[in-house]
């Protein structure tokens, strides 16, 4: 009798223990972005979740899968352009798991697996374009590998749904060069604009030439106003141009009476010949 007693008095905790043991691997809470693919003798069963969890101890096995999205960043990557540019570049993954069956089962850990596919192709997709198109075209560019990826993780249950480039970084020579560059194209722009300016200019001065041609009185107001304008300045001597369209009658009334006795043969002025002084 003593030694049942002291055998039940061993045996109680380690029961207590196989029991917790039991509860500890058959009962499983789940958060609410969290899912459990279940395995029952190591074939798929199904996906649960979340909240309670029930499992058959040593039969059946999950293994949980965070829902949420995730970040990734890309470690730096020599990337060599299409114009035979070096330079730096990396980048920042976002994705989440859309399906937890595949997740588990079509790719061992989707984790790297998906980060290491993310350099590769951000090396493919920036290496076929030029320098200029990398730092004018960045979110195109950016749009370009999330989208090659999305397609190529589909199967692994994993939707990309964002990639960002953060940093080109260039050489020093570059830099200096891309300098260079941004410095002419503002000189050839400036050019540009100061010739449309002189050309705009130069058609303006033709068009008020040729409506002040077109109306005499117009003419005379320019410069009935270009007088106004020089008399309200201090000068103390004023040279105004005269129209010839104001003297011409009377220029016309001159010249009348001098055609009228040249033709009739009256008017003239003899000629007077020589006459020596002594004679």
């Amino acid at each position: 009798m003593l030694f049942s007693e002291s055998y039940l008095l061993y045996l109680t905790p380690v029961l207590l223990i196989v029991a917790f043991i039991l509860i500890g691997a058959s009962v499983k809470i789940l958060r609410e972005y969290e899912r459990a693919v279940v395995f029952t003798l190591g074939r798929f069963q199904k996906v649960k979740g979340p909240g309670l969890v029930l499992l058959l101890p040593f039969v059946q096995e999950m293994v949980r899968v965070d829902l949420r999205i995730q970040v990734i960043e890309i470690p730096t990557q020599d990337v060599i352009s299409h114009d035979n540019v070096s330079m730096k570049v990396d980048a920042v993954l976002y994705f989440n798991v859309v399906n937890p069956e595949r997740a588990v089962i079509q790719v061992q850990d989707y984790l790297p697996a998906t980060n290491m596919l993310a350099q590769t192709t951000l090396r493919a997709v920036l290496g076929q374009h030029e320098l200029d198109e990398m730092l004018s075209e960045r979110k195109k560019l950016s749009t370009d590998v999330q989208s090659i990826i999305d397609s190529q993780t589909e199967t692994w249950g994993i939707k990309v749904s964002n990639v960002e480039i953060r940093t080109v970084e260039l050489t020093e020579n570059m830099v200096r060069a891309i300098a260079k560059q941004a410095e002419a194209e503002r000189d050839r722009r400036a050019k540009i604009i100061h010739a449309e300016a002189e050309f705009q200019a130069s058609q303006t001065l033709v068009n008020a030439a040729k409506i002040l041609s077109s109306v005499p009185a117009a003419m005379q107001l320019r410069y009935l106003q270009t007088l106004a304008e020089i008399g309200a300045e201090q000068n103390s001597t004023v040279v105004f141009p005269m129209p010839i369209d104001i003297i011409k009658p009377f220029l016309e009334l001159i010249d009348q009476p001098g055609r009228a006795a040249g033709a009739n043969g009256a008017g003239r002025i003899p000629l007077v010949k020589d006459v020596p002084l002594g004679a």
